[in-house]
């Protein structure tokens, strides 16, 4: 499992080197350098759970993409690396406590929102078949059929389960197993519940999206028993009060002018969430 990370030396080592010398490049950026060092965050040691907490263009995103590169960990959807991605991650450093187990992956929201959007994409061919489906119920329950050779034997087969049967339960029997009826939060929490295994070392990025709040505390629990009692260690960037809350979690504040690490009831967006629900406490008593 992962045990440290370092992202560069100081700014007087590599790092700065590395960007001096793209000075009087074509470049107008040198992304990934001077994101996470902008606000001093030059180690990240993990435990069993480690969120990354912070705004946006605080470099969540940015800490992952580089964590699982330089861990060579699956992903299914591609990400920007940009021109300097490769020279960055080459002067990281990372330290592990045995092996990184082979299921481990980074997680991110492109990676859910492309299986929803694939999900989609097979309940739409799937209501196509449904309306051609339609046709043959109302064909095969009102045709005028006479069996001449065994050839005509699938074709009676039809009509008699047409006739036996509404024309709803003939569409369902005929799509069997195909149908997913399920809404983008189920369809999201399934995504995490297929990819996430045993003694895996996940990365996941803003998983909270697509996710109700109802949903957000499901997916609470199934991370924690995951942690608990199948082994799992877990990296997260996160906005949501939800998994802000999970048991054990170290929290890094990105947000700080120097990196620190805070309890969830400490930060910013959890304190708002705090205050915004305290002022308006007597609408829930009525």
């Amino acid at each position: 499992m992962a045990k440290n990370c370092g992202f560069s030396d100081s700014l007087g080592g590599r790092e700065y080197d590395f960007t001096m010398k793209q000075k009087h490049t074509c470049y107008d950026t040198v992304y990934p350098f001077l994101i996470l060092s902008a606000h001093q965050l030059k180690m990240l040691d993990f435990e069993p759970v480690t969120i990354l907490y912070g705004g946006n263009g605080s470099g969540k995103t940015t800490a992952l993409n580089v964590i699982a590169e330089k861990l060579g960990l699956a992903r299914d959807t591609l990400y920007n690396r940009s021109n300097f991605f490769g020279d960055y991650t080459k002067i990281c450093s990372f330290e592990a406590v045995g092996r990184i187990p082979k299921e481990s992956r980074i997680i991110t929201s492109d990676d859910v929102f492309d299986f929803m959007l694939n999900l989609r994409c097979i309940n739409e061919g799937i209501d196509q078949r449904r309306e051609e489906l339609f046709e043959e119920y109302q064909e095969a329950k009102y045709a005028k059929f006479q069996m001449h050779s065994m050839e005509d034997y699938e074709r009676l087969k039809k009509i008699n389960a047409a006739r036996r049967n509404t024309k709803s339960k003939f569409v369902r029997d005929s799509l069997q197993d195909n149908v997913r009826e399920h809404s983008n939060g189920e369809s999201a929490f399934l995504y995490f519940a297929d990819k996430i295994k045993e003694n895996g070392l996940y990365l996941l990025d803003e998983p909270e999206n697509s996710l109700s709040p109802e949903k957000q505390q499901e997916l609470l629990r199934f991370l924690e028993d995951s942690v608990r009692f199948f082994g799992c260690q877990f990296v997260i960037a996160t906005h949501s009060p939800f998994l802000l809350s999970m048991r054990g979690a170290k929290i890094y504040d990105l947000d700080e002018e120097v990196v620190d690490v805070k309890r969830w009831t400490e930060l910013g967006n959890v304190r708002a969430y705090y205050a915004f629900f305290k002022k308006y406490a007597h609408e829930f008593e009525r």
